[in-house]
């Protein structure tokens, strides 16, 4: 299969886990955010670029990689949007996050967030984790799964939620923790709903 996709190194918790390390080796296009790229570069490889405001990259490696620095000084987004944007600049539109999580529980929360943007501006976009995945959803959306794999739905606004495959019946909550918890009943579950919601599914 061809490979499309690009995959953004953030400066969270370093991947562990098979799934986003095999994404990571068959990329397309790395990019790391500053300080992503120290630990990318300490695991033996070496990104296709590092995009940010260099204040989280190490002295040594902002001189010995000074070529693959794309410097963006805005400081009204996060350097992982940053990355977002400079990839989308190089034309691709399917993008896996890796490191976007760990460290810092509000960076955190914030990288997560910031997929439901990610997706408004057009990109195919998931974050991946040690423990699951992190899918942003607009309307009718179907995810290939094993029966008893847990799963979660966090609302952004989307009306007449329901679904089909999963153990418990979905409506439309108010509050994030109100769609935590579900689980797959077969090989595949579909969210029906009208309007925008985050899918997390544990591996």
């Amino acid at each position: 299969m061809e490979k499309t996709y690009a995959v953004i190194v953030a400066n969270g918790d370093y991947p562990t886990h098979p799934l986003p390390l095999q994404l990571l080796r068959e990329a397309s296009y790395v990019v790391c955010c500053d300080g992503g790229a120290d630990a990318y570069i300490a695991h033996g490889a070496l990104p296709d670029a590092i995009v940010g405001d260099g204040d989280s990259l190490s002295a040594l490696n902002r001189d010995k990689y000074a070529h693959l620095m794309h410097y963006e000084p805005d400081q009204e987004t996060n350097d992982q949007t940053k990355a977002v944007r400079f990839v989308m600049q190089q034309g691709y539109r399917r993008i896996y996050m890796v490191g976007a999580t760990g460290k810092r529980e509000d960076h955190t929360l914030g990288n997560i967030s910031l997929l439901m943007e990610y997706m408004r501006a057009g990109a195919e976009v998931r974050t991946f984790t040690d423990y699951g995945s992190f899918t942003p959803c607009k309307d009718t959306c179907s995810f290939a799964c094993r029966a008893g794999t847990q799963v979660s739905l966090f609302n952004f606004g989307a009306r007449n939620i329901r679904a089909d495959g999963l153990a418990y019946p979905l409506f439309d909550f108010t509050t994030w923790w109100q769609g935590t918890l579900n689980e797959c009943t077969g090989d595949e579950f579909t969210i029906h709903a009208e309007g925008e919601y985050l899918v997390y599914v544990n591996y």
